[in-house]
């Protein structure tokens, strides 16, 4: 089995060596990335191949297929990482750290710690968390509930069934018609938890995740398997007495979502397990700006408003429908609208631009306009070739008119400062009083 780990952006060239990955694994691994709706119709959004490499995009996860397997990791800066390998575990517990700010998902400290961050690809370390947690899930008591049952046995169970023991049964007096309910552990959040576990078994490679698995598996045994399209998560209902299933429900769903796409190439089978970072980190953001703003009587709304920018002067028709990343509100008015950006801003002096699109400028533009509202935030994540420090980069009053376009970072790679730094953006922009903070 060839697996091979890459940054996203970065290549990986051809060839049987370290660090290199042979061609008829790049083929396969490309047809795969194909298949996966992120990746465009050609896939190029994912992986692309080239001459002498293979070359991924941005987006980020697991691609794997018959023999080999790829997995594309975010650019995130780590200066005092003193190895390739060093850097690559950093960044795998950031990223997992986003994930779960994402997914609303609390993962303990000790967890964290045990999750082999260096020697693991992404994908072995995600279905260790799920089968860790879902074990120690298990030994404190599986979720049941009281089902009705009907059933013709010896001895009455229940009540009787009189209509059918007269009719039915009536040659047959040796056993009643019994209608009871039994407690069963076959519910919809266990029928949940065992397709996570099937899929997850037969994907994963690493002898510890493949014994927890089994384990689980003997565990659900008298779990109906429903296939994935079938599950019902509409009747999962938590409450104060499995509210500890929370969090494996949240990833439970993401390993059963739409980011999980099974690939048939010809007789090859292969599979990809991706996400946006565009739409990681937009969540991310928007998530711990909620909680960075917490009691600041300012309220956080992720891709809110919903405005249209265009009305047909024929027939009143509303058109382009906008939806920025995150509104901030004071009560119904907007006084912040942020957009999050993943990509680089420039870190040449000699750029006044820095690297930010004219389209992106446009954009805020067209928010501030719409919603009526001046200040206004290009946010992008902290990279270590900046001269300056995370935070607000520059600011600018845009022409004519009192709004202020704001390029600002953040870095990702300090998770503990992240709220700090994001209350230090809206609070430079004036739209809430110090003491409100």
């Amino acid at each position: 089995m060839i697996s091979r780990s890459v940054l996203e952006w970065q290549s990986l060239p051809y060839g049987d060596g370290e660090g290199e990955l042979p061609t008829w694994a790049a083929d396969r691994l490309a047809s795969v990335a194909r298949k996966s709706p992120l990746g465009g119709e050609s896939g190029s959004r994912i992986l692309t191949l080239g001459r002498n490499s293979l070359r991924a995009g941005q987006v980020v996860g697991i691609v794997a297929s018959e023999g080999c397997a790829l997995e594309i990791l975010p650019k995130i800066d780590f200066p005092s990482a003193s190895d390739e390998g060093t850097k690559r575990g950093l960044i795998r517990q950031r990223l997992v750290h986003l994930l779960a700010v994402a997914l609303d998902m609390e993962i303990d400290g000790g967890t964290m710690t045990d999750l082999g961050w260096q020697k693991d690809s992404l994908l072995e370390i995600l279905i260790r968390l799920f089968s860790t947690k879902l074990v120690d899930a298990v030994r404190q008591g599986m979720p049941r509930r009281y089902i009705h049952c009907q059933d013709d046995l010896r001895a009455l169970r229940g009540r009787l069934d009189v209509g059918r023991q007269f009719t039915a049964l009536a040659v047959n007096p040796s056993k009643l018609a019994c209608r009871y309910d039994e407690l069963s552990p076959d519910t919809a959040l266990n029928q949940i938890m065992k397709a996570a576990i099937g899929r997850l078994g037969r994907i994963a490679r690493t002898t510890d995740n493949q014994r927890r698995l089994s384990e689980l598996a003997f565990s659900y045994a008298d779990v109906s398997a429903i296939p994935v399209s079938s599950l019902r998560w509409e009747d999962v209902q938590l409450d104060r007495t499995n509210a500890r299933w929370k969090d494996l429900l949240a990833l439970a769903k993401f390993l059963l979502g739409d980011r999980f796409q099974t690939t048939s190439i010809g007789s090859q089978a292969g599979f990809s397990l991706l996400f946006e970072m565009n739409t990681l980190f937009e969540q991310y953001v928007g998530r711990m700006m909620r909680r960075a703003l917490a009691g600041s009587g300012l309220s956080v709304h992720l891709q809110g408003g919903r405005l249209f920018c265009l009305e047909a002067v024929d027939d009143g028709r509303r058109l382009f429908q906008t939806k920025p990343d995150i509104l901030i509100k004071r009560g119904s008015q907007v006084v912040h609208v942020i957009d999050t950006k993943w990509k680089r801003v420039s870190a040449r002096i000699e750029d006044p631009k820095q690297g930010i699109s004219q389209s992106d400028v446009y954009q805020m533009m067209a928010y501030g306009q719409l919603y009526q509202c001046d200040a206004l935030t290009l946010l992008y994540p902290h990279h270590g070739d900046l001269v300056t420090s995370p935070g607000i980069m520059g600011s600018y009053v845009v022409t004519p008119g009192q709004q202020c376009l704001s390029a600002a970072t953040v870095d990702i790679s300090c998770p503990a400062g992240v709220k700090g730094a994001l209350r230090a953006i809206v609070q430079n922009l004036r739209v809430t009083d110090s003491s409100e903070m």
